[in-house]
């Protein structure tokens, strides 16, 4: 880092106006040179300290011997320190406002002591070469609305487990061990993308991470910063891509980390109305603090350009975009207009998706947003946020009400799985089967499902068969894929073991197959959002909850026909109706696909309002995939 080494006037300038992208580079720990001498150069951001200190395994944690100098009116303190050393743990000891003692985690350190030790670690983010460089210059021209996108969620502490050892208790895979087994998995099933969840450093496993005290910190639960890049890197070299989840809606309120950082609200509202959940128990940022915003638009930059990751997936918008979110009367402030949108957050999310992906061409922003919030993924000049991709929570509401019934009350509710249709294009969306949907008490996707074990493997296989042919990139769950039995939980692996029986063993063989069919065939995913893209055969046909529909490709070959039988009831001559009169090969049935496609012949028949169709066998709980 050499002489540079300093909080200059520009940085102080740029951070008051909330625009200094790199600003990870000066406030944190950087190891650098200064007049020859090797050393340390620390600065932390405390407006209203009397006095902040650094305190280390450098200076056997003596609060007086490293004195931090304030630099400027912004409230940064600085300080070379010649003794500290990479992998060394410290902390900031800061004097408050009311003169309390307060003893600091780094907000911009990138590592952290393992829980439920609660320091920063020293470190240095430019010590690792990447291999990559031809996945980040064809990301520059990548495209993801006409792009297939099949994701696969994953926590990594619970994907696979090592056995209980002194050494490693909880059984973690380092980052390093988890690149090529995850890969190879990824690879074998068809996913495109990766998204992780739990990277950023938190205190608590039981929070999934997504209660962060350390955001410019891939957790050390396994391993190092540089562990981490490995991973990123390993999985590019694959041709993966990396989506990591985010959460600048909140933080908690643990002694070491960001609340009341100096005695006062420094990245929190200061009235609990404006800075409290009070259904989370955590803390709510101010956005519209020029260095709030700052901090979180940086870090975003900084898991981008820094650990090239592809994507965030942005957690709880909603709850950042209606200042009433989870409260009561009383409980929140109105807006300047009387009303209960976060202005604050609303150009928050302008200038974040603007700057993230006007940097990094390629690179996506994804909002789960659980209302109907206009135009999430609407441009920032007309007016929308400029998130990438929305997470499609109507959709999947419906969708699993719909799965869960008996068979026979399906036909009662046969609007639930046609109904997304009316809004597809409102939004650029992401159909979701998440982690939220497999804990507390929801039960694992298979058991969902109605019926005996042989019938919630049917129903399960349809289920999937629906949503990869339906507009909208694709999120699966880890262990779903397989039909895991139990409820997912952060404390053991995934049941693996559920392979060894071959009713799992075919059903992730099946979802493999789906997956193998939606990124050969672009009519699956290159027009989600063209309305044109899409057309219903019969979506009317709730008698026997049959469903079906087509999907066009962008040069008219290769489109594709769908049609699912969502009860138990054989149709051994169903006829669907057709938009030509072509010939219609089978690919895939309720088994997976076909080794030898079925050709079907239109003829001059009417069926569902159109003058030519064709008959085949639809078996109980069947699906049918043609290209025509």
């Amino acid at each position: 880092m050499g002489e540079n080494m300093k909080f200059t006037d520009l940085d102080q300038y740029l951070f008051g106006q909330g625009t200094n992208y790199e600003v990870y580079k000066k406030l944190g720990a950087h190891p650098g040179t200064r007049r020859g001498k090797k050393g340390v150069y620390f600065a932390v951001w405390a407006p209203n300290a009397q006095a902040v200190s650094v305190i280390g395994d450098f200076n056997g944690w003596d609060e007086t011997a490293n004195p931090m100098k304030k630099v400027g009116p912004i409230g940064v303190y600085e300080i070379f320190v010649r003794e500290a050393k990479i992998g060394q743990l410290y902390k900031f000891f800061i004097t408050g406002a009311h003169g309390e003692k307060l003893y600091k985690a780094d907000p911009y350190a990138n590592e952290a002591e393992k829980r439920p030790g609660t320091a920063s670690r020293i470190t240095d983010i430019t010590d690792y070469k990447w291999k990559d460089a031809t996945w980040i210059r064809n990301r520059e021209k990548y495209d993801y609305k006409t792009q297939p996108m099949a994701i696969y969620e994953v926590h990594p502490g619970s994907w696979m487990k090592h056995g209980w050892t002194e050494e490693n208790e909880e059984g973690f895979y380092n980052y390093r061990e988890l690149a090529p087994v995850l890969t190879d998995y990824v690879k074998k099933m068809g996913y495109t993308h990766v998204e992780l969840m739990g990277i950023a450093e938190h205190p608590f496993d039981g929070s999934w991470g997504y209660q962060v005290t350390g955001y410019y910190a891939p957790t050390s639960r396994y391993g190092t910063p540089q562990d981490f890049k490995y991973m990123i890197d390993y999985f590019h070299r694959n041709k993966i891509g990396v989506i990591l989840d985010w959460v600048p809606a909140h933080f908690p309120k643990d002694a070491h980390g960001l609340a009341n950082f100096d005695g006062t609200a420094v990245y929190e509202h200061e009235d609990p109305r404006q800075g409290e959940h009070p259904e989370w128990g955590t803390k709510i940022y101010n956005y519209g603090r020029p260095e709030v915003k700052n901090f979180l638009i940086a870090n975003a930059l900084y898991w981008v350009e820094e650990c090239h990751v592809d994507g965030l997936r942005v957690d709880a918008v909603a709850s950042m975009l209606y200042l009433d979110y989870g409260k009561k009367d009383g409980e929140w402030v109105a807006n300047k207009y009387g009303g209960n949108k976060n202005l604050e957050a609303i150009d928050f999310f302008k200038h974040l998706n603007t700057v993230v992906q006007g940097r990094n061409h390629g690179t996506v922003m994804i909002a789960e947003e659980s209302t109907a919030w206009p135009k999430v993924t609407g441009a920032v000049e007309e007016e929308g946020l400029g998130f990438s991709l929305k997470w499609n929570m109507g959709w999947m509401n419906d969708f699993l009400e719909y799965m869960k019934l008996d068979p026979y009350f399906r036909k009662y509710n046969h609007n639930k799985m046609t109904f997304s249709m009316t809004y597809a294009y409102s939004e650029k969306y992401v159909l979701v089967l998440s982690h939220d949907e497999v804990v507390h008490l929801k039960c694992s996707m298979l058991e969902k499902m109605p019926g005996s074990p042989e019938d919630k493997v049917k129903n399960l296989k349809a289920a999937y068969s629906f949503m990869t042919c339906h507009p909208g990139k694709k999120l699966l769950f880890m262990g779903q894929d397989f039909g895991q039995l139990r409820e997912w939980s952060e404390e053991r692996e995934i049941d693996w073991f559920l392979l060894q029986e071959e009713p799992h063993r075919k059903l992730q063989e099946y979802y493999a197959d789906l997956l193998t069919i939606y990124k050969k065939y672009p009519a699956l995913y290159a027009m989600d959002n063209d309305p044109s893209g899409f057309e219903w055969i019969n979506a009317d046909d709730g008698d026997r909850s049959i469903f079906s529909f087509v999907r066009k490709s962008p040069t008219g070959r290769n489109n594709i026909l769908y049609v699912v039988n969502f009860t138990p009831v054989d149709r051994p001559d169903y006829r669907v109706g057709v938009p030509k009169k072509k010939q219609y090969k089978q690919i895939m049935d309720e088994n997976g696909l076909l080794t030898e496609p079925k050709t079907f012949k239109a003829e001059k028949q009417e069926c569902d309002n159109r003058p030519f169709s064709f008959a085949y066998p639809l078996p109980a709980y069947g699906v049918a995939v043609f290209t025509y």
